[in-house]
């Protein structure tokens, strides 16, 4: 990364973009203190990551943030439910059967608790995945291309409920993505080039993020 600077203000919603290599997934691990910055600082609310050991940074990331990957990262044997509540047992919380039914009902997947991830289809186990992130109630959900391997009417559906989390639930939500549909869902888009924020658009539309991304290919 190259001199980035940037404020994401609490309760929105915003879409990072930018060619293969600019530095998208860079932002978003230092964001979510999985790697630390050489130079500058990073924060979380009032909470500067780079003064904290490794056990402080574990703690930060099991009690306030919340993560959802394009590739799931479900525990095969594990059910639903048990799925759900393991960010919990990490972090030696109690696991309410009651907060995971709600949040079940909440991602469309009541009478799915029992059920193991292979017998869910992909949008399915992304809506799990999602429930894992908000069972801790997380002050930011980091996404990273969490609709690239969902077809086009499930991505819509994920894209909606991260829209609710931040709507309803009063989350931030950061989300790295390559599609100009899916960055239309967020409050904001930043676009990146060679490491660097090159550009960033308000209330964006998918032609506008598209527009955008086709001038991106020149910087990049």
């Amino acid at each position: 990364m190259d001199a980035v600077s940037t404020v994401v203000p609490g309760g929105t919603f915003t879409a990072v973009m930018g060619p293969s290599g600019s530095g998208k997934s860079t932002l978003l691990h230092c964001a979510a203190g999985l790697d630390r910055v050489t130079s500058g600082s990073c924060w979380i609310g009032e909470t500067e990551l780079g003064g904290l050991s490794e056990n402080q940074l574990t703690a930060l990331r099991r009690q306030r943030i919340g993560f959802v990957f394009q590739s799931f990262n479900l525990v095969p044997a594990l059910t639903v439910r048990h799925n759900i509540a393991l960010p919990l047992r990490l972090a030696g919380r109690r696991v309410d059967r009651r907060r995971i039914d709600e949040l079940l009902e909440r991602v469309g997947l009541a009478g799915k608790a029992g059920a193991r991830p292979a017998q869910l289809s992909g949008g399915q186990q992304q809506r799990v995945a999602i429930a894992r992130a908000l069972i801790t109630e997380p002050e930011v959900i980091f996404g990273d291309e969490p609709t690239g391997a969902l077809d086009t009417v499930t991505a819509r559906e994920i894209l909606d409920l991260l829209r609710s989390c931040v709507r309803d639930g009063g989350r931030t939500v950061v989300m790295v993505t390559h599609d100009p549909v899916a960055a239309s869902f967020a409050d904001t888009v930043l676009f990146l080039a060679d490491g660097r924020i090159v550009d960033e658009l308000a209330a964006p539309t998918a032609e506008r993020v598209a527009d955008r991304m086709t001038r991106l290919g020149a910087w990049a």
